[in-house]
């Protein structure tokens, strides 16, 4: 990955060339603000004593353990906005001062125990993909920090295809498991943005969900046994269906974010791979209708497996990147004003499985949002959305290159508020940008759909105030955040907590909440070395 950024160093820029005139119409302005060389990173000296690096490397091996300053630089951070910004003006807020490769159990066991013992700060570090500070190598209290990248610890260790399971350790990579299932016919069915890079063990740790999780379920479903060694414990749940055995521990480990220690296997559930996907678009007049036409999906029982919904900003701005040159963009934009659908706002919907079920469930689907007033468009949208459905990430690298902040965020509602909730919050992101000089354009799309709810996710674009660009994101994502809490949202549906969030932990889950997470992290991480000043406020860490 790169250093920089996102992705394959020799991917081409992923941006359209006509992008950079919507943005100008749009009063962004862009200027080129390439990255610097990875030589002008500046990071501080590694810090750790040589008998502690001597102790790491007789614990995982000589060549296990790095302290070069290409290593560290690619450890110093995740891919949030402020994480890139620093790091491509050469600025990382800190660096580890080594990065350890472990490559079994006993080994993490080994690591932590020894950096317990010599008040090191320990980082896991799966993929590296966190958009919330959750790799940020923060030493806290402690004299160093070493990141504990999981990537050799890769491998399936079972698959019992009769249970619908399989075992992992926790550093393999999502497309590696599912190359692994697919050649058996099966698929984990978990595919977030951060699909090609991310690792298991961090989906787990941050309470992932994948773009089609209304179908599959996001992880915390999928997660069914796990093992964890933590500096002072080691805790291994085995793969049951289903348990009474007191509370839920495995919820309680899946979404701790490195705090607790460090998830070392998985055992997950998996499914039959689809034989038939179909994925196509609708058109609603406004944001209204199609919320409406999604809870009646719920409601009915009709839930496809991915439902996303964008409002009228982003249907405008997707339009717009999509291009509509041609005579099939030319009849295309004709038939949707003839209809009323203009100005209006698209969904995707994607159906999975055995080719009669997914026709089954399509035409129960369709029929139900053509009442609430849905028209559709074919499968043109879909199969478009599929084949770009990770490209966001270099999208935003290209535009950062540009000197144009873009950054996203998200959280969850009762369908009874989510109208409010949407227009409160974009209209804090909007005043905000206006308020540093800025304004940019705000966006939204409805996905992961439930019962009782939906999640909001938002993106913003603005033009950079450059030498302030933390301060300007600063003051964004505050409002935002304040505004989601104070609207009825969670303060994070999938991003987790990370660094960025903890200001809202209080707010979320309340003092008695955060004592009751403060407790366990003192039973399992006494010293405090596991992933310092993420997830909990200072006064709750033990």
């Amino acid at each position: 990955m790169r250093w920089w950024g996102w992705g394959d160093p020799a991917r081409s820029p992923a941006l359209p060339p006509h992008a950079v005139g919507f943005l100008r119409e749009a009063g962004i302005e862009t200027a080129a603000r390439p990255p610097v060389a990875l030589g002008a990173v500046r990071l501080p000296a590694p810090r750790l004593a040589a008998t502690v690096l001597a102790q790491l490397r007789d614990i995982v091996g000589p060549d296990a353990v790095r302290d070069d300053h290409a290593e560290r630089v690619l450890h110093a951070a995740g891919k949030g906005y402020p994480d890139l910004v620093r790091l491509r003006a050469g600025e990382p807020e800190d660096g580890p001062d080594a990065v350890v490769h472990p490559g079994a159990h006993d080994e993490v066991r080994r690591v932590l125990e020894l950096c317990a013992q010599a008040s090191i700060a320990v980082v896991p570090f799966g993929g590296g993909t966190s958009v919330v500070g959750g790799v940020a190598p923060l030493r806290g209290e402690h004299g160093g920090v070493v990141s504990l990248d999981m990537g050799r610890m890769g491998e399936v260790l079972a698959l019992d295809a009769q249970s619908a399971t399989v075992r992992v350790q926790a550093g393999m990579r999502a497309p590696a498991l599912e190359r692994h299932l697919g050649a058996r016919g099966l698929t984990l069915g978990h595919f977030p943005q951060s699909f090609e890079y991310v690792s298991l063990g961090g989906c787990a740790a941050t309470r992932s969900a994948g773009q089609a999780s209304t179908g599959y379920g996001a992880i915390e479903k999928m997660v069914l046994g796990l093992r964890m060694a933590a500096p002072a414990a080691e805790i291994e749940l085995p793969a049951m269906p289903a348990t009474a055995a007191g509370p839920g521990l495995r919820q309680l480990l899946v979404g701790s974010e490195g705090v607790l220690g460090v998830i070392s296997e998985l055992a997950l559930r998996v499914r039959p791979a689809p034989r038939e996907r179909v994925y196509e678009g609708v058109f609603f007049t406004d944001f209204d209708n199609g919320v409406q036409a999604l809870r009646t999906l719920t409601r009915e029982h009709a839930m496809p497996d991915l439902a996303r919904l964008s409002d009228e900003q982003e249907t405008r701005m997707s339009l717009a990147l999509a291009g509509g040159g041609g005579a099939k963009g030319m009849l295309g934009r004709l038939y949707l004003g003839l209809r009323g659908y203009r100005e209006g706002c698209i969904a995707i919907l994607g159906f999975e499985g055995a080719p009669e079920e997914v026709a089954f469930r399509r035409s129960r689907a369709l029929k139900l949002v053509r009442g609430c007033g849905g028209l559709g468009v074919g499968r043109s949208p879909g199969e478009a959305w599929l084949r770009s459905r990770f490209s966001a990430p270099y999208l935003r690298d290209e535009l950062l290159t540009l000197g144009v902040m873009v950054e996203t965020l998200e959280t969850a509602t009762p369908w009874s508020n989510l109208r409010n909730l949407h227009g409160r919050v974009c209209a804090a992101i909007g005043d905000a940008l206006s308020a540093h000089g800025t304004p940019g354009i705000v966006m939204c799309h409805v996905s992961h759909l439930y019962e009782t709810g939906a999640s909001l996710y938002f993106t913003f674009i603005a033009q950079q105030r450059e030498g302030d660009e933390i301060a300007q994101w600063r003051a964004v994502k505050d409002a935002a955040s304040d505004a989601i809490v104070a609207g009825g949202g969670t303060i994070t549906h999938h991003h987790a907590i990370g660094r960025d969030h903890v200001p809202w932990m209080l707010q979320e889950v309340g003092s008695g909440g955060l004592a009751a997470l403060g407790a366990l992290k003192s039973e399992l991480d006494p010293t405090g070395i596991m992933n310092p000043d993420k997830l909990l406020p200072l006064s709750h860490r033990g």
